[in-house]
């Protein structure tokens, strides 16, 4: 089955141009380059997700620690014993509030004292 468009005789099959003779030892190398690329990819990436793996388990086991480290601290508070880390946590909290308390009390008897003056 021919077709005759325009005047032309035209052969039915692959439609458009044809593709020109590409050099194959150019194709193959370009080919290479692409597989040594997509490989140097591939390696990245691997590399990336085993970092973010180690420092995920990473952080788990320190969660842990500190999960374990709380439930001692429950379990003797249940005994009736406080810790000595919540004491020190209470301390210093309380120390912190005086002395907030004593840099405020400061500062505003600085401000007031150069109010005051004319």
């Amino acid at each position: 089955h021919f077709q005759v468009v325009g005047g032309k005789v035209k052969k039915p099959g692959k439609r458009g141009r044809k593709p020109a003779k590409i050099d194959l030892k150019a194709k193959l190398e370009r080919s290479r380059q692409s597989a040594r690329e997509c490989r140097a990819r591939k390696k990245l990436r691997y590399q990336y997700l085993e970092e973010l793996v180690s420092s995920r388990e990473r952080a788990i086991c320190a969660l842990r620690e500190e999960l374990e480290m709380y439930k001692q601290w429950c379990m003797a508070m249940d005994q009736g014993k406080i810790p000595s880390e919540i004491k020190a946590l209470l301390t210093g909290e309380e120390q912190g509030k005086a002395q907030q308390n004593s840099t405020k009390l400061a500062k505003a008897g600085k401000t007031e004292a150069n109010s005051s003056n004319p």
